[in-house]
């Protein structure tokens, strides 16, 4: 199945190939007037690497599977985001609010996640090495099996 989203009229399908967009400052985010609980867009398994998304509005949008590798997500709200298994490698994260993101065995190998927001992420099994966390607000967030900067695996 091919889930599809618009933005500003253009219709974008998931497992869609967007590497090198630029996309900052874009909304991702549906306010549907008929669903209790609105979803962003649906980027499941999309080739997003070296894409520009700075302060975009990705809010509840899933992006599991999803090549992010290089990508530009400083400032982003992906606050709720789904990024099971994504690649986030290189990926600059900087100051992004990743609250309540699950990101179960997400690789953000040499992500820059300085001054980011991980309130209540899940980040079990995730690899961090060579992560930059620096000033990082990991809160309530669940770091059972990940793999930290220095190497060692979290209790």
């Amino acid at each position: 199945m091919v889930l599809t989203m618009r933005v500003k009229g253009y219709k974008i399908k998931a497992e869609a190939d967007l590497a090198g967009a630029n996309l900052a400052g874009a909304n991702f985010w549906h306010q549907g007037f008929t669903d209790t609980r609105p979803r962003g867009a649906s980027l499941w398994r999309a080739n997003l690497s070296d894409a520009n998304l700075s302060n975009a509005n990705l809010y509840r949008s899933e992006l599991s599977g999803a090549n992010l590798r290089g990508a530009n997500l400083a400032g982003a709200n992906l606050i709720e985001v789904g990024l099971v298994l994504a690649d986030l490698t290189f990926a600059d994260l900087e100051g992004a609010s990743l609250n309540g993101a699950n990101m179960k065995g997400a690789n953000l190998t040499n992500a820059n996640l300085t001054a980011a927001h991980l309130d209540g992420a899940n980040l079990t099994g995730a690899n961090l090495t060579n992560g930059n966390l620096t000033r990082t607000d990991f809160g309530r967030a669940i770091l059972t099996g990940a793999t930290m900067p220095d190497g060692t695996v979290h209790d």
